[in-house]
């Protein structure tokens, strides 16, 4: 019988175990020595279903019914899950041209903050907006002129910041403001210096629905969905 040579040279190597006359081209399991020495591990390219292929965020981009071949805005499945019915109510109501694009629902402390910001931008890409800085004359009465400002638009938009939380803790204006917006598929909230978490636990209802936020993208950003969103 062939004797090992294992104790005295070793069989460090596949070429070392085959020369061995003892070991030589024994196979070990279902895979022979020369299997283990062609086998070669397989690759994933960027995009497959494999692990390389996954969004680090763990969401994808995706391109809206309604936004343009040549649009650069990029949006997540679940910003187009989420502003998919507030589009259909836009077409149902595009047969009314008198109304304006939006309305922007906002507290009193932002009006001169991050809501004429909003405002500007929007106005920028073409939106029109109703504005209580712009809308309300003086001597009006304010509920009055939000009912006819909720009336004569086609979507609403609730600016979402730490003064809103605190308005809604209170109670207050934009309460009803919310209530006519959310009875219909016409709110987007835009989330800015807080989080949904924040706002789940102030307005539960309110914080369900999904929407855009500016700490995933720049205010402009913003702007330029709901702009693309409104325009018919």
């Amino acid at each position: 019988m062939a004797r090992c040579t294992a104790p005295v040279q070793g069989h460090r190597t596949a070429s070392g175990r085959d020369a061995c006359p003892a070991c030589g081209g024994r196979s070990y399991g279902s895979y022979s020595s020369r299997s283990y020495s062609s086998y070669s591990a397989p690759t994933y390219s960027q995009g497959s279903g494999g692990v390389a292929g996954a969004s680090a965020r763990g969401s994808s981009s995706a391109r809206p019914r309604w936004s343009p071949g040549s649009s650069s805005v990029s949006y997540t499945d679940t910003e187009v899950r989420a502003l998919n019915p507030i589009r259909t109510t836009v077409e149902v109501r595009a047969v009314l041209p008198e109304l304006r694009d939006v309305f922007l629902c906002h507290a009193w402390d932002d009006r001169q903050g991050a809501a004429k910001d909003l405002h500007d931008l929007l106005e920028s890409d073409g939106v029109s907006v109703w504005f209580s800085e712009k809308d309300v004359g003086l001597g009006t009465p304010l509920l009055r002129a939000i009912d006819k400002g909720l009336a004569k638009t086609r979507v609403g938009i609730v600016l979402v910041t730490p003064a809103l939380l605190r308005r809604l803790d209170n109670e207050g204006i934009a309460d009803k403001e919310l209530s006519e917006l959310l009875a219909r598929e016409q709110l987007i909230p835009v989330v800015h210096d807080t989080t949904f978490e924040a706002l789940r636990e102030v307005s539960p209802l309110l914080g369900s629905r999904s929407g855009l936020s500016t700490a995933e993208q720049p205010m402009a950003d913003v702007a330029a969905k709901i702009a693309e969103l409104v325009h018919i």
